[in-house]
Parts: C-alpha cells; sequence; structure tokens
C-alpha cells in the first residue's frame, strides 16, 4: 500500500501534476479531473485547496516560478551580475518561459487575467533576488538609486523574455551582451 501525502508534500504534488497536465495539454485542455487522475488522489482532496482550475492554474505557475529562482550572481559589478544572470536565465529557462507563455494565452483570453499578474515577482520571490543584485551596485556607487525604476530593473529580463518569445530560440551571447550594453547600462547614467 502506497504512502499516504500530507501536508506540503501532497501539496507539491498536487501542484506538479498541475503543472504537468498544462505544460503537456496546454489550458484549453487543462481539467482538474486529470489533475486528480495525474496526481494518484480524489477531487475532494484538490478542491479542499482550489475552488476552480484557474485557482489551481494560478497556483501552479507560482509553484513554478517559485522552484524555479536563479541564485543572484555577485560578481563585483551590475554589468557582470546582469549579464550572469541572463545567461543562466538564456541557458537554463528558455523552455520554461516559451511552454508557459504559449500555454497562458488561453489562461489570459478566459480569465482576462494579465498572465504578467501570474509571475508577480513579490509573489514568487522573484524581486528580493533582483533588488539585491541592484542594492549591491547602488552599494559600489555603480547605480544612483534614483535612477532604478521597476521598469528599468525588469528591462533586461523582458528584453530577454522578448527575444525568446519572437525567435523560439535562445539569444545569442552577443545579443544578451547588447541588451546590457547597449540598452539597459545606458539608462543608469
Amino acid at each position: 500500500m502506497a504512502e499516504r501525502r500530507r501536508g506540503a508534500a501532497l501539496e507539491k504534488a498536487l501542484l506538479d501534476a498541475a503543472w504537468q497536465e498544462l505544460t503537456e495539454g496546454g489550458y484549453a485542455r487543462f481539467t482538474m479531473d486529470a489533475v486528480v487522475k495525474r496526481a494518484g488522489t480524489s477531487p475532494p482532496v484538490l478542491y479542499r485547496r482550489w475552488p476552480d482550475r484557474d485557482a489551481l492554474v494560478r497556483a501552479a505557475v507560482v509553484h513554478v516560478a517559485r522552484e524555479n529562482i536563479l541564485d543572484v550572481p555577485d560578481t563585483g559589478s551590475l554589468r557582470g551580475d546582469v549579464l550572469t544572470l541572463l545567461r543562466e536565465i538564456n541557458a537554463t529557462r528558455f523552455q520554461l518561459v516559451v511552454v508557459m507563455n504559449a500555454h497562458l494565452a488561453g489562461y489570459r483570453q478566459e480569465t482576462g487575467t494579465d498572465p504578467g499578474d501570474l509571475f508577480d515577482p513579490s509573489v514568487t520571490g522573484r524581486k528580493e533576488a533582483v533588488d539585491a543584485l541592484f542594492a549591491r551596485a547602488v552599494d559600489r556607487g555603480e547605480v544612483d538609486p534614483e535612477h532604478l525604476t521597476e521598469r528599468i530593473k525588469t528591462l533586461p529580463f523582458d528584453l530577454l523574455r522578448h527575444e525568446f518569445l519572437t525567435t523560439f530560440a535562445p539569444a545569442p551571447d552577443h545579443v544578451l551582451e547588447e541588451i546590457v550594453d547597449t540598452i539597459f547600462l545606458p539608462l543608469m547614467r
């Protein structure tokens, strides 16, 4: 007899099953029943936690985003930190970004929710990570804190995501350098 899952282990199994269903079939084919079957549980177990598929999709996306936070590099310079982070995202998160954006188009159409809301950095933990990177740059005197709007802080990452979604391929290294050196860093001056 299989051991009964409880608490965090059960929730992780449910969210992992939901994510697998979402990535394999997309939002249009995503059902609570399919998640129940994949997780090897019963409907009441799932519905006690999430009242409907939209709530479950949101929870699964946040779960995956939290599990995929990268360590923030500390190379000694803002350029080095941002470029290292972009290279790591490019090497390890390309497929995740493309799959999430492709499969969540139906979610946006049906719920009116902007997929960006699902990736809210304050919910996923990414904001603290990026803020630490920029705080070090301010402490080193590389950046005037008045120039650090939220849009500027996210710009290199937004441009990399744009590159992924327009080319359906990881970005060549010269593109990452161009994002940092030609577009992003001049805004810091």
